[in-house]
């Protein structure tokens, strides 16, 4: 029996600028759940392959011919792709089988494009679920306590591009701020053994990886685990040329932790930096004070460490100045790269819950909620400005004299890139607008 693992990507993120300018974002990884569960399978004698749409189109005409089941892994960004794929597959007569944290969020939406939908971490059910054992149109997956039982990902089954390996030493987060999904899809917070971890390091560093990425949501949660984790790492060579982790600004207080990150090359991070409003802070429960981001961008320099600043846009406390005042602030502390984010009331999230309470949300067409599509209704502002001053942050971030500074800082390579991704926004924006000006359904025109 073979069996198709699909991560979708919606529309844009399939468009030759987007992909370009992911490759200079950073490096190629997959979702490493469909990795996971198809080794599951893999090692009960199925024949199982994984696709992701993100870096490589693929035909699947060829490739799922002789498919017996399609499992479909869906984000509420690309939900509706993935129902599209869900649906052409059923006209196929091919078993579907959707999961992931859309699907989890809204399993009775999911299930009336599938067979079965698997609500939560899927590695428990998923063999019962593809032999029949466990019939349920929507199967409830309960969380794994200890994380050591859980295969490696496979990544021999993947045929889309990957550049860097995914690794996940703990699934959840201690904190749990009201918009984020990932804390309330992986619940509650558990981590993975030392050995464990080194053991699937030692995998990637043996197959040839360069670029690893730790996908944690909060990699240094646990400070004294993580200086565990990196001193075995050195000890054993287990050192990529670049490595990705998601941070909190709460790290640049350990001077051990941060020489031991540098010295393990975990070179590159991901900070929520969110706004310089405390009260925004507290309204979405980040227990951050504003002092600890700036005392953080100081040190973070020091250790040549490249910070990729994630700022929310449209908190309920923020004002167009708030906001503009963040932007300037990456760039005064000579950010790596910037995420701005619109706030996106994703299914399953107190901000969701609230919004749709007070009769905020102006859409449910999940395609929109991806970041960077104002989705609700804002209270300091228009939804319409709001949408600009995404357009914005990304104009006023991305400079062409920045790009110097960063190959100051970081080297010739760090600032190549910095430049690269100046070009592609000004592209972007340019066709932004086109699009805007040309179109009279474009989305912009929608809002108010």
């Amino acid at each position: 029996m073979k069996i198709v693992f699909i991560v979708p990507a919606a529309p844009i993120r399939r468009t030759a600028l987007y992909r370009i300018g992911g490759a200079i974002y950073g490096h190629s990884s997959a979702i490493t759940g469909p990795l996971i569960l198809g080794r599951i399978l893999k090692e009960k004698g199925y024949n199982v392959e994984v696709y992701e749409e993100l870096n490589h189109d693929v035909n699947y005409s060829l490739c799922c011919a002789d498919a017996d089941i399609i499992g479909i892994y869906t984000m509420t960004s690309c939900a509706l792709r993935a129902y599209e794929l869900a649906d052409f597959f059923r006209r196929q007569r091919k078993r579907v089988i959707i999961g992931g944290i859309h699907a989890s969020s809204c399993p009775e939406e999911a299930i009336c494009h599938a067979d079965q939908v698997i609500v939560g971490e899927g590695e428990r059910v998923i063999a019962d679920v593809v032999s029949g054992k466990l019939t349920t149109p929507i199967v409830y997956s309960p969380s794994i306590r200890n994380l050591d039982i859980i295969p490696f990902p496979d990544y021999h089954l993947l045929k889309t591009p990957c550049d860097s390996a995914n690794v996940m030493t703990t699934r959840g987060c201690p904190f749990a701020c009201s918009f984020c999904t990932t804390s309330r899809m992986f619940h509650p917070y558990r981590e993975r053994s030392i050995e464990n971890v080194i053991e699937e390091l030692r995998g990637y560093k043996k197959a040839g990886f360069q670029y690893m990425n730790f996908e944690d949501d909060n990699f240094t949660a646990n400070k004294e685990r993580a200086k565990q984790l990196l001193r075995r790492m050195l000890s054993e060579g287990l050192i990529f040329k670049e490595t990705f982790f998601f941070g909190r600004t709460d790290l640049a207080r350990d001077e051990e932790l941060l020489q031991l990150l540098q010295q393990a090359h975990l070179n590159r991070v991901l900070i929520g930096i969110e706004s310089l409003n405390q009260k925004s802070l507290d309204s979405v429960h980040k227990k951050q004070q504003v002092i600890d981001i700036k005392q953080c961008s100081q040190v973070m320099k020091k250790y040549k460490i490249r910070v990729i600043a994630s700022i929310v846009l449209g908190l309920d406390n923020d004002s167009i100045e708030d906001m503009r005042r963040n932007v300037r602030f990456c760039r005064h502390i000579h950010a790596y790269q910037l995420q701005p984010a619109i706030l996106t009331p994703f299914p399953g999230t107190p901000i969701h819950q609230q919004f749709v309470s007070e009769h905020r949300m102006i859409t449910h067409d999940w395609s929109r909620f991806d970041m960077m599509h104002v989705t609700f209704m804002p209270k300091q502002l228009s939804a319409k400005e709001l949408q600009k001053e995404f357009f914005r942050a990304i104009a006023k971030f991305y400079s062409f004299s920045s790009s110097f500074t960063i190959m100051k800082i970081f080297g010739l390579e760090s600032g190549f890139r910095r430049l690269g991704l100046w070009i592609i926004s000004r592209i972007g924006l340019l066709l932004l607008h086109l699009d805007i000006r040309i179109c009279k359904n474009n989305y912009f025109h929608l809002l108010q």
